[in-house]
C-alpha cells in the first residue's frame, strides 16, 4: 500500500503514493507512539516539507479522536472527503461530510468523530501551516486539553 516512488528531491519535488481513500484505514501512524492509531498517516514525516504539514485520516463509524487539542501558532485546514462526522470547535459542534472544509485558527480547541451508524469511514486531510518559519516535525505549539469532556 503506497510508498515513495521515483523521487525528484534533488530537483525540489517528491512523489509519495498514499493509496486510494478506501485503504487509508489500513495505515497505522501518528506523531508519537502513544497517540498513533489505525487510519492516521503523517504524510509530512514521509516527505521533505518545509512550511506545510499534512495528515491523511480515516475513522470508522462511532470512533472519535479521543482528545481535544489547540495550537498557539499553527492553523489547520480540514478537508473532508467521505463519510459523516462532527467537529467540536470550542463550544460549537458542526456536522462535516464530503466537501466540508473547516479552517481552525490558533487558540481554538478542536476534536472530531465519525457519526455512529454511518456506512462509510470518515476520511479527511488535515493541512497544517503557519507559525514562525518552517513547520516542525513534531508540532511544538500543540497543547492537549484532557480536562475537556467530549461534546457528544
Amino acid at each position: 500500500m503506497g510508498g515513495m516512488t521515483d523521487s525528484g528531491t534533488d530537483k525540489g519535488w517528491q512523489l509519495l503514493e498514499i493509496g486510494a481513500i478506501d485503504t487509508w484505514r489500513d495505515h497505522y501512524g501518528g506523531f508519537r507512539p502513544d497517540s498513533s492509531r489505525d487510519g492516521r498517516r503523517v504524510v509530512d514525516h514521509e516527505l521533505v516539507t518545509q512550511y506545510i504539514g499534512l495528515t491523511a485520516n480515516s475513522l470508522l463509524a462511532g470512533e472519535d479522536a479521543g482528545y481535544w487539542h489547540s495550537h498557539a501558532e499553527i492553523e489547520e485546514l480540514y478537508v473532508f472527503l467521505t463519510g459523516r462526522g462532527e467537529m467540536g470547535l470550542d463550544d460549537d459542534v458542526v456536522p462535516v461530510g464530503p466537501g466540508s472544509v473547516v479552517r481552525v485558527g490558533q487558540g481554538i480547541a478542536r476534536t472530531w468523530r465519525a457519526v455512529p451508524g454511518t456506512p462509510e469511514p470518515l476520511t479527511w486531510l488535515c493541512i497544517r501551516a503557519g507559525g514562525n518559519g518552517e513547520i516542525a516535525h513534531m508540532p511544538s505549539d500543540s497543547m492537549r486539553h484532557p480536562e475537556r469532556p467530549m461534546p457528544w
